[in-house]
């Protein structure tokens, strides 16, 4: 798979967790990528692996337009 095929994949699922109500809460990054935790009421959390920096460069735009 491309990087441009999985970075496609990777922005698809950030927009439905968003879409199904959830928020970033907590960001990990390393050399292998980012772990971002959602977060939608008290009990429902999510955790993606953002391993693209198209993929980084897509969540941090999110999270400065979530607050």
């Amino acid at each position: 798979m491309s990087d441009y095929q999985q970075y496609l994949q990777e922005r698809d699922r950030i927009d439905y967790l968003y879409q199904k109500g959830y928020k970033i809460t907590n960001i990990k990054e390393d050399l292998e990528g980012a772990q971002i935790e959602f977060q939608r009421a008290e009990e429902d959390k999510e955790t993606l692996h953002i391993l693209t920096a198209e993929g980084r460069k897509y969540f941090s735009v999110r999270v400065i337009q979530q607050n």
